[in-house]
C-alpha cells in the first residue's frame, strides 16, 4: 500500500497527458486500422514508459528493456529502421517504374515539402540540425526519419519519430484533401493506359544492384538505407532464395516494425516529450507532408505540357515514401471519380520511386549539414 502511494505521488499531469495520447492511438490502431502494428505498440509504450517507478526505464542502477532496446536497436547503430528496409524491399516490385521509368521524376518532385520545411524550421528558430531532421518527415518515411535525427543528434528525435509514423497512419486523410484542392475533376479523371510490358529477370536483377551502386556515389550516406533496400529486393527478384524473401517481407518485417514501434516510447517520455516544440514539429511535419504531396501532383503537371500521353496528376501524391498505403490511396480516388479508371500500376511506379528519393535525400541531407 505506501509502495502504491508512492508511486501515485510521483504521477506529473505531464504524465497523464502521455497515458492520453498512448491511449489515442491505440484507439486509431484498433477502431480505425491505422497502421496498427505502428501506432498499437507506439501507444502502449507511451503508457508504459511514463509509469513512475518502474524498471521499464531504468531501475536501482540497471538499464530497463526500453532503454536497452532504443541503445541497441536505434541509439548505438539504428539497426532497426535500416533492418526494417530489408523487408520493405522485398516487398517491392520495381517493374512498374522500370517500365515507365519518368515516374522518377514524381519521386524526386514529391520530396518538395522536405526543403521547404527545412527552411521554415531555420526561420523558427531550430537550429540547422534540428531543422533538416524535422524537414525529412515530409517523406512519409519513418525508418528514413529515424535515421536522419540520430545521425544529425536532433534535441527532437522523440516527437520527430513519433510526427513521422503518425502521418504515415493519417496517409489516407491528408493527401486526398489535399489532392482535391490542387487538381480538377478532369484531372482527375485522366485515364493512364498500362502497357504491361514484362521486365525481364535479368533486368530485374539488375536494377537494385545498379541503383545501390548509383546512390553510394551520389549519396555516400544514404547507402546503408538505400543498400539494404535493394538487397531485400535482390533477394525476392533472384529466384532462388524464395523462402527467404518470404521470411524478409513478413516474418522480419512484422517482427522489426513490432519492437521499433514499443523502442520508440523510450523517447515519449513526458519530461522530454511535451513542449511547444514538439506542437510545432506536429505542425512543421504536417506542412512538409502536405507539400511534399504538391511538389508530387505539380510535377505530374508539368510533365502533362510536354507529353503526349497525359498523365493523372494524382500520382504525383503518390511520389512520397509512404508505401503501398499513398498508391492504394491514389488507387481509390481514380475509381471513386470514374470507375474504369484503374491508376494502381503507374500509382505503385511512382510510390517505389520516392522510396528510394527519400533514402537518397535523407543520405544527401547528412552528407551537407555534418
Amino acid at each position: 500500500m505506501d509502495f502504491l502511494i508512492e508511486a501515485l505521488s510521483q504521477v506529473t499531469y505531464k504524465m497523464v497527458i502521455m497515458w492520453i495520447i498512448g491511449g489515442v492511438l491505440i484507439f486509431l490502431a484498433i477502431k480505425y486500422k491505422m497502421e496498427p502494428a505502428l501506432l498499437l505498440p507506439m501507444g502502449f509504450g507511451a503508457i508504459l514508459v511514463n509509469i513512475p517507478l518502474t524498471n521499464v526505464i531504468s531501475s536501482e542502477g540497471e538499464v530497463g528493456i526500453i532503454s536497452w532496446l532504443y541503445e541497441i536497436g536505434i541509439g548505438a547503430s539504428e539497426a532497426l529502421p535500416i533492418l526494417l528496409f530489408i523487408g520493405i524491399g522485398a516487398m517491392i516490385d520495381f517493374e512498374p517504374l522500370i517500365v515507365n521509368p519518368k515516374l522518377m521524376l514524381l519521386g524526386v518532385f514529391a520530396q518538395l515539402g522536405i526543403f521547404l520545411t527545412i527552411i521554415l524550421a531555420a526561420l523558427l528558430g531550430f537550429d540547422i540540425n534540428d531543422a533538416a531532421s524535422i524537414g525529412i518527415i515530409g517523406a512519409a518515411d519513418g525508418p528514413t526519419s529515424i535515421l536522419v535525427a540520430m545521425k544529425l543528434g536532433s534535441k527532437y528525435v522523440g516527437p520527430i519519430m513519433v510526427v513521422a509514423y503518425s502521418y504515415m497512419a493519417l496517409v489516407p486523410i491528408i493527401q486526398p484533401a489535399v489532392i482535391k484542392c490542387i487538381t480538377t475533376k478532369k484531372e482527375r479523371c485522366i485515364h493512364m493506359e498500362y502497357k504491361g510490358k514484362r521486365v525481364s529477370k535479368t533486368v530485374k536483377i539488375l536494377f537494385p544492384i545498379v541503383i545501390t551502386m548509383v546512390a553510394g556515389l551520389i549519396a555516400p550516406k544514404s547507402l546503408a538505407l538505400v543498400g539494404f533496400l535493394m538487397f531485400g529486393n535482390l533477394l525476392n527478384e533472384c529466384g532462388v532464395l524464395g523462402t527467404l524473401a518470404d521470411t524478409a517481407k513478413n516474418t522480419l518485417s512484422n517482427l522489426i516494425t513490432l519492437i521499433l514501434g514499443i523502442t520508440v516510447a523510450f523517447q515519449m517520455q513526458a519530461e522530454n516529450f511535451l513542449s511547444l516544440e514538439t506542437l510545432m514539429i506536429l505542425g512543421l511535419g504536417l506542412f512538409a507532408f502536405v507539400f511534399d504531396t504538391v511538389g508530387g501532383v505539380m510535377c505530374a503537371k508539368a510533365m502533362n505540357v510536354f507529353s503526349k500521353e497525359k498523365i493523372n496528376p494524382m500520382i504525383g501524391a503518390a511520389g512520397i515514401s509512404a508505401f503501398p498505403m499513398s498508391a492504394r490511396v491514389v488507387h481509390k480516388m481514380g475509381l471513386k471519380e470514374d470507375n474504369t479508371n484503374f491508376l494502381l500500376m503507374h500509382a505503385v511506379g511512382a510510390n517505389v520511386s520516392g522510396q528510394i528519393a527519400s533514402a537518397i535525400v535523407g543520405g544527401l541531407i547528412i552528407g551537407l549539414v555534418l
